[in-house]
């Protein structure tokens, strides 16, 4: 009987043991000091992220994506768009630890149409100041 709690115990301390390793090896991947990938650096990706699409000279897609513990103002961004153009719809969705912005907006003159460069790089120098 006490050879098979002491077989027991000894498994059950190696089995410990492989979980405190996994455990440790799990925390160094997700700070990024290893793993398979490399590391953050291999898919890192810059927060906040800002896409900018003009379609057909008269509409603009805005896509913003930033990290949950430091979301973005949305109506600083939606000012930043009114600039030039009437904000048609805007919306958001939290996905992880990431926050995803949504914003259409429409000329206010058609045939003026917008700039989409001149919209990014307003967005982009708002979210600086973040």
């Amino acid at each position: 009987m006490q050879k098979d709690g002491r077989l027991w115990s000894q498994t059950a301390a190696a089995y410990i043991k492989q979980l405190k390793e996994r455990v440790d090896a799990l925390k160094r991947r997700k700070e990024g000091g290893g793993g398979r990938e490399g590391g953050a650096a291999a898919g890192a990706v810059r927060m906040p992220v800002v896409e900018v699409r003009c379609q057909d000279g008269a509409t603009l897609d805005a896509v913003l994506i930033s990290e949950a513990g430091r979301p973005l103002k949305l109506h600083e961004v939606m000012t930043a768009l009114e600039e030039g153009a009437e904000v048609v719809s805007a919306s958001f969705s939290v996905v992880a630890d990431k926050i995803f912005y949504t914003i259409h907006s429409q000329a206010l003159n058609p045939r003026i149409g917008l700039d989409a460069a001149r919209v990014s790089e307003r967005l982009h120098d708002l979210l600086l100041l973040v």
